[in-house]
C-alpha cells in the first residue's frame, strides 16, 4: 500500500513537475525580497519593456576560427554568439536572451568597464561601454589575423581622458580579444580599476532541466595573478570546456560581481561578473573592509601611452583536459596535494608546470607556510614541500624568470582532530539551549547562532531559522550528531541524548498519534494571537511569508527534513552498537527502529518530494545496510523496495536530480548512490558528470571543491543575499560520490582532487573557537564567513560520512596521500593517518577500501611488490574495547574479495572483530 501509495503521487507530481521547475522557486525567491506589490511583476516582462539600444537592427556578422563560430553585432562588435566548432547547436553565451538583453546598461561579451583618475583628481570616475549605447566606429584593418575592430569613443562618454579600441582577433590559432587604450589628454590618467565582462549563458530562468544541462554553463574563477583563468563548464559535464586566459600582461587580480546589470538575478540566475586586471579603486572603496584575494593594484598612463590588455578563449576536449590545454598553451599549471587546506599536521606537496624557472617565492602574512623545493621524478613538474604554519587565509605569490606572478590561496587550519574538538564543544556549550519556559518546546537542544553577536538565536522571520528543522535549523543539532559519530565524546554525547529524547522525538519529530514519525518544518512559529504578549520581538518584520504559522510550521509534507532525523537516530543507534557505555537512555533496537521508521515515514508522508534526491540521503543507504547486518529482514526488504521504486522513477529522467528549486546541486548526491546500489549505472555516470560540471579543482581553497550554490543564504545565512557561496553543504554532500566513484576507479586523480577538495572545505570555514557557518562569502566587498550557523549541519554530514585517508599513485606525480603524511622506505609506503575520523582507507594500487565501525587506525603500509597491508590500530579506550573492521574492493566490485584478515578471526555484523590492547596493536591483510 505504500508503495503503491508513493507511485500514484510520483505519477501526479510528473504532470506538475514542468511548471514547478520553471516557476515556483523564482516565485519562491520574488516573494522573499517583496516589501510591496509594486515588485510582484514579472521582471522578465519589465525587462521586455526596455528600449533596444544594441543596434540588433543593423545585422549580425559571423566569423569562423580555428576554435569558435563568433557572431558579432554589427552596431557595437560584442558578441552575439559564441559557439564551439565541435556543437554549432551549443552557444557559451546567453544569445538566446539578445534580443532581450539588448538595452542600455546590460554587459555583453566584449565590453569594458573602468574607474579613472587623472592627475589633480581626487575622486575615482566610472566609465562603461554598457551604460550608453551608440554604434562603435569600425577601424578598417588590412590584417590576416584581425576579425573585427572598432574605436569605442561612441559608446563611451565624452569626457573619458583614453582613447579605447578594441580588436577581435586570431592569434596562434585562438580567439583573442584586445582591448589598447591610449591616453588622449595632457595629464596622467591612474587606471584604478579595469573590469572585462564575462557574459556566459548560466540564465536558467524558464528553463527545464533537460534544457538548462543542455543549453547552460557555469563558470569558476582561478584569480591567480598573470596565472589566472576563467573555467566555463556545461551543466551536464560534457565538453567541450572553454577556458579564458589573459593575453599579454592581463593579470586575473580580482572577480567582481556585475550585479548592477538588469538581468533579473535569483534562484535561476546567479548573475554575471567580470574579470578584474586593477581593482584599487574598488578596495578603496566598496572593498575597504575586505581582505581581498590579491593586493589591490592600479597603473598610471602618461600623456600619449598606449597599453594594451586582453582576453584569449581555449578550448578544452573536456573538463578534466582543462589544465592539459593550460600546459599545452604554455599557462602555469598549479597541482596542490591534498588540496589547499591544510591542517597544521599535515606534509602537503605543490606542483608547478611551467616552462620558465621560479625567481622568487613569497608568502603572506609572512611565516604562514613553510615551503621549500623537493626533488621530482618529472622534470616539467617543479616540486615543493609546504607546511601551514599560521592559522587562516594564506597568498602564495611565485614569481617565475619571465615576471609572470602568480598567486596560490591557501587556508591554514588546526589538526582535523582539533577541528573538531572545537567544533563539538561549540555546539554543546556555546550553542546549547536551556529553556524550561520556552514556549515552542526547544529546551535541551543545539539551536542556531549568530557569531557576530555571539548569542543564540531564539528568533527570526525565516521560522525555521529558529525553529530546528528544515537545513537552516536542524543544522546545528545535525552538525552535532554528526560530530559524534566521527569523534564522540561521552559529555556532549549525554546532552544530545536529552535533545533526542526530549526534544526531537515528541516535539520536532511525532511520537505518536496518525503523524508519527512526521516530521515539522518548525517548531518555532509566528502566532501571536495564541501566544502570551512579548513572546515576539517588535525589532524583527514579521510580515513576510517566511514567518510560518502554526499551522504552516506543523506541515510534515518536506520531505527534505527527515534526513536530518534520520540521521540523528542512526548516529545514536551506532554510538550504542558498537561502543561500551556512551549511550544509556535508550538501546540501540530503539535507535535504529526510529531511523528505519522516519526513512518509512518521509516515503509515506511526504511523497512528493521524495521523488528527487534527498541531501544526506546516504544515511537511508547506511540505515538499510545496518538492518541487514542486525538480521532486520522484512524492514530491509520494505526499505529497499521504496528506494527502488525512487530509483526506477529517477531512471525514466535524463537528468533525475531536481528539487524544490529550478536547478540544485543537492539531489545528486542520493540519486547516485541508489542508481550505483541498483545497477543504473547509466544514471550514476550522467550524475557524476553533472556534478563535475559544477565542482571545480582550482588552486585557491574558497573555489577547490566548492560545489555551486549560489541562493541558500536567503535561507540559511545572516547576510542574505543571492551570491555565490564557497563551502555551501555543496561541498561537503557532493563530495560523497565524486570519491565513492574514484574508489571504483582508482586511475582517476582527477576525481580524488575534487571530491577531497570538497570534503576538506566543509571544514575550511570552522573557526578557530569552533563554529560552524553556513558558508563564506565570495564577493570581493566582503570576502569572510556568514556570521549565521544556519545549514552547515549538511556540510559536516558530508565531512563525517566521508572523511577518509588516500594513498594513491601517479606516473608524474609519484606517491601521494591526502588525508595523511606518507614516507618510503625499502619499497614500503607508511602512512601516518592525520584524518579526524581515522576510520577509512583507500589504497589505491590495491583498490582496497579498509573501514571501521569502531576504533581508529594510526598508521598504514603497503608494499606494492607484494600486495601485503600492516595497519596499526590505536589502544582501546574506556567505550571502545573492540575495533570492527570492513575489508572491501570497489574497483574490483563487492565480490571480488580478495584481500583478507591474516590469522585468527570472527565476524560480527559483517566485519571483523578485533580485541583491542592497551597498546598499538598491529595487524596484517593480505590476499
Amino acid at each position: 500500500m505504500l508503495i503503491s501509495n508513493f507511485l500514484d503521487r510520483i505519477k501526479s507530481a510528473q504532470k506538475l513537475n514542468s511548471l514547478r521547475l520553471t516557476c515556483s522557486a523564482f516565485l519562491i525567491a520574488l516573494c522573499f525580497f517583496c516589501v510591496d506589490n509594486s515588485y510582484a511583476q514579472d521582471p522578465w516582462k519589465a525587462l521586455e519593456k526596455r528600449p533596444s539600444t544594441l543596434g540588433l537592427e543593423n545585422g549580425i556578422s559571423t566569423y569562423v576560427t580555428p576554435d569558435f563560430q563568433l557572431q558579432l553585432v554589427k552596431a557595437s562588435q560584442t558578441v552575439a554568439a559564441l559557439k564551439p566548432n565541435s556543437n554549432k547547436k551549443f552557444d557559451f553565451t546567453p544569445g538566446d536572451r539578445l534580443k532581450i538583453r539588448s538595452s542600455d546598461g546590460m554587459y555583453q561579451l566584449g565590453d569594458i568597464e573602468l574607474r579613472l583618475k587623472s592627475t589633480g583628481d581626487v575622486d575615482w570616475k566610472a566609465y562603461s561601454t554598457a551604460a550608453k549605447r551608440a554604434a562603435v566606429s569600425p577601424i578598417p584593418n588590412k590584417s590576416k589575423t584581425v576579425l573585427a575592430a572598432a574605436d569605442l569613443s561612441a559608446t563611451l562618454p565624452a569626457d573619458i581622458p583614453l582613447n579605447i579600441q578594441r580588436y577581435w582577433e586570431v592569434a596562434d590559432g585562438h580567439l583573442v580579444l584586445q582591448f589598447k587604450l591610449k591616453n588622449k589628454s595632457d595629464k596622467a590618467v591612474e587606471i584604478g580599476s579595469l573590469g572585462i565582462p564575462m557574459i556566459f549563458n548560466n540564465i536558467m530562468q524558464g528553463k527545464s532541466l533537460e534544457e538548462t544541462h543542455a543549453e547552460n554553463v557555469f563558470y569558476d574563477p582561478y584569480i591567480g595573478k598573470d596565472a589566472g583563468y576563467l573555467q566555463v563548464t556545461r551543466l551536464n559535464g560534457h565538453g567541450p570546456a572553454l577556458v579564458v586566459v589573459p593575453f599579454g600582461k592581463t593579470p586575473f587580480e580580482a572577480y567582481n560581481p556585475l550585479n548592477n546589470d538588469p538581468t533579473p538575478r535569483g534562484i535561476d540566475f546567479e548573475g554575471f561578473y567580470e574579470w578584474m586586471v586593477y581593482s584599487k579603486a574598488y578596495a578603496e572603496n566598496e572593498w575597504k573592509s575586505a581582505e581581498p584575494w590579491n593586493t589591490p593594484t592600479s597603473v598610471k598612463l602618461n600623456p600619449g601611452e598606449t597599453i594594451s590588455y586582453g582576453v584569449k578563449f581555449l578550448l578544452a576536449d573536456s573538463i578534466k583536459g582543462i589544465e592539459h590545454k593550460l600546459a599545452e598553451n604554455k599557462r602555469p599549471v598549479a597541482v596542490g596535494i591534498p588540496g589547499y587546506v591544510l591542517p597544521q599536521d599535515v606534509n602537503a606537496k605543490l606542483f608547478l608546470n611551467y616552462p620558465k624557472e621560479v625567481k622568487s617565492i613569497q608568502v603572506q602574512p609572512e611565516g604562514a607556510l613553510a615551503i621549500t623545493p623537493a626533488t621530482s621524478s618529472e622534470s616539467k613538474w617543479k616540486t615543493y614541500d609546504i607546511k601551514g604554519v599560521i592559522w587562516g587565509r594564506v597568498r602564495l605569490t611565485i614569481t617565475y624568470a619571465d615576471g609572470l606572478c602568480q598567486t596560490i590561496s591557501y587556508k591554514v587550519i588546526k589538526p582535523e582532530t582539533d577541528v573538531l574538538k572545537d567544533f563539538g564543544n561549540f555546539l554543546t556549550a556555546k550553542q546549547w539551549y536551556e529553556n524550561k519556559s520556552d514556549v515552542f518546546g526547544r529546551d535541551q537542544s543545539v539551536i542556531t547562532y549568530d557569531y557576530d553577536k555571539k548569542q543564540q538565536v531564539t528568533q527570526d522571520n525565516r521560522a525555521w531559522i529558529a525553529g530546528l528543522s528544515d537545513e537552516g535549523g536542524a543544522g546545528s543539532w545535525l552538525g552535532a550528531m554528526m560530530k559524534e559519530l566521527v569523534q564522540p565524546d561521552k559529555a556532549e554525547i549525554d546532552k544530545l541524548e536529552r535533545f533526542v529524547d526530549h526534544t526531537l522525538w515528541g516535539n520536532i519529530q511525532h511520537s505518536e498519534g496518525e503523524q508519527k514519525y512526521g516530521v515539522k518544518k518548525s517548531v518555532f512559529y509566528y502566532q501571536p494571537d495564541s501566544l502570551p504578549k512579548g513572546t515576539y520581538s517588535d525589532s524583527i518584520r514579521w510580515k513576510t511569508w517566511s514567518a510560518w504559522n502554526h499551522v504552516a510550521a506543523n506541515d510534515i509534507g518536506r520531505s527534505y527534513n527527515y534526513p536530518h532525523v534520520a540521521s540523528a537516530h542512526w548516529v545514536m543507534y551506532r554510538l550504542a552498537r558498537y561502543h561500551t557505555g556512551l549511550v544509556s537512555g535508550q538501546t540501540w533496537q530503539w535507535y535504529l527502529d526510529n531511523a528505519y521508521q522516519t526513512t518509512m515515514a518521509m516515503v509515506e508522508k511526504a511523497p512528493y518530494y521524495v521523488q528527487f534526491g534527498q541531501m544526506e540521503g546516504d544515511v537511508f543507504f547506511k540505515i538499510l545496510m545496518d538492518l541487514k547486518a542486525e538480521g532486520w529482514n522484512d524492514k530491509a526488504d520494505l526499505l529497499e523496495k521504496a528506494m527502488k521504486v525512487r530509483a526506477d522513477h529517477w531512471r525514466t529522467l535524463m537528468y533525475p536530480f531536481g528539487s524544490e528549486m529550478p536547478w540544485d546541486s543537492t539531489g545528486q548526491e542520493e540519486v547516485y548512490l541508489w542508481s550505483e546500489y541498483f545497477g543504473y549505472t547509466d544514471k550514476a555516470e550522467i550524475t557524476i558528470d553533472a556534478i563535475l560540471g559544477y565542482m571545480p579543482t582550482i588552486p585557491n581553497w574558497g573555489y577547490n571543491g566548492s560545489a555551486r550554490r549560489y541562493w541558500d543564504f536567503l535561507y540559511g545565512g545572516k547576510l542574505q543575499r543571492i551570491e555565490r557561496q564557497l563551502h555551501h553543504y555543496g561541498s561537503g554532500i557532493n563530495a560523497i560520490p565524486v570519491l565513492s566513484e574514484y574508489r571504483a576507479k582508482p586511475s582517476d586523480l582527477y576525481l580524488l582532487r575534487v571530491g577531497y577538495g570538497g570534503v576538506m572545505g566543509s571544514i575550511s570555514n570552522i573557526t578557530q573557537d569552533g563554529f560552524g557557518p553556513a558558508a563564506f562569502h565570495s564577493y570581493p566587498s566582503t570576502l569572510k564567513i556568514d556570521g549565521l550557523s544556519g545549514d552547515y549541519g549538511s556540510n559536516f554530514f558530508g565531512y563525517a560520512l566521508n572523511t577518509a585517508t588516500y594513498i594513491t599513485h601517479d606516473k608524474e606525480l609519484g606517491w601521494l596521500v591526502f588525508g595523511g603524511n606518507i614516507t618510503t622506505k625499502q619499497g614500503a609506503v607508511n602512512v601516518e593517518i592525520t584524518t579526524a575520523a581515522k576510520s577509512r582507507i583507500y589504497i589505491a594500487p590495491a583498490g582496497l577500501w579498509l573501514t571501521l565501525d569502531a576504533g581508529t587506525f594510526k598508521s598504514v603500509t603497503f608494499n606494492p611488490e607484494t600486495g601485503k597491508v600492516n595497519v596499526l590500530l590505536n589502544p582501546a579506550d574506556q567505550y571502545t574495547p573492540v575495533a570492527y573492521l570492513h575489508i572491501e574492493h570497489p574497483a574490483n566490485g563487492a565480490s571480488a574479495s580478495t584481500y583478507k584478515l591474516v590469522g585468527p578471526s570472527k565476524m560480527e555484523r559483517g566485519a571483523y572483530a578485533i580485541n583491542l590492547t592497551n597498546e598499538p596493536l598491529d595487524i596484517e591483510i593480505s590476499k
